[in-house]
């Protein structure tokens, strides 16, 4: 989903962070005058490394990020998925130096707005800094979650829960079409997002749709029964902190 032109490039920003904390006009206009720099990034580019000064804070406007950590023998761990809108490293807006990577999942535009610049803004508007601080406490919370999904839930239960978990984050940012959502995420990177193989992850989509759970054609997967998907994905959206939304969802899969 590209940005429309006529929109203010820090739009999203201000609505989903209207969406944790009501804000008045003048915080609306004060996140709007933040200076940045719009640029493209391709697919697989680093928006952060581990070990950066975050100098820089990248707001997504269209296309999906991740972020991930490596261990010492090159393997990866998916830690989250970011959806347009979504500031890509308040985690570091007052810390010296990133403890993980942040990555492109496809090609995307970001706006880069100076730490300098959001420091200030934080500290000159309260309300636009409680904001933020709920955005990123949320961020904590849906980082629990995959902990636990990854720790404690069953292989077709991960999947199920990665599925629920994003179309329901886009649908309440808005970014849907007519009921349907992109996931483009290949079965590796979604073996990487819940400590499984790739063909596990294939056997696990394939078995998804052999119980009646979804439908699959190529790279769509349409949820036919979302209560079963739900129950089996152990999915309760109260960790998100979003209004309850519609019972049925499209995820395209890579």
């Amino acid at each position: 989903m590209e940005p429309l032109h006529n929109e203010h490039p820090l739009h999203l920003l201000a609505r989903k962070l209207d969406s944790h904390h009501r804000l008045c006009p003048e915080d609306h206009e004060a996140i709007l005058g933040l200076p940045c720099r719009v640029r493209k990034l391709e697919a697989q580019s680093y928006a952060m490394r581990e070990g950066d000064r975050p100098e820089l804070c990248a707001v997504l406007l269209s296309g999906y990020a991740f972020r991930h950590k490596l261990t010492g023998d090159g393997a990866r761990q998916i830690l989250s998925i970011n959806i347009p809108g979504e500031a890509l490293d308040f985690q570091n807006l007052f810390l010296e130096q990133s403890d993980h990577n942040v990555q492109m999942l496809t090609r995307g535009v970001v706006a880069e707005i100076p730490m300098t610049a959001l420091q200030e803004l934080v500290l000159t508007h309260s309300e636009v800094g409680r904001s933020i601080l709920v955005a990123t406490l949320v961020d904590a919370s849906i980082f629990r979650e995959w902990t636990v999904n990854i720790g404690r839930r069953s292989a077709p239960s991960r999947i199920a829960h990665l599925l629920c978990e994003f179309g329901y984050r886009v649908a309440a940012q808005k970014l849907d079409r007519d009921g349907v959502y992109e996931l483009p995420i290949t079965q590796e990177q979604l073996a990487d997002a819940t400590g499984l193989t790739a063909v596990h992850v294939n056997r696990v989509l394939q078995a998804l749709q052999r119980d009646g759970l979804i439908e699959r054609d190529r790279r769509i997967v349409r949820f036919v029964n979302w209560e079963g998907m739900r129950d089996l994905a152990d999915f309760n959206p109260l960790y998100l902190h979003m209004r309850e939304l519609g019972n049925e969802t499209r995820v395209h899969v890579g």
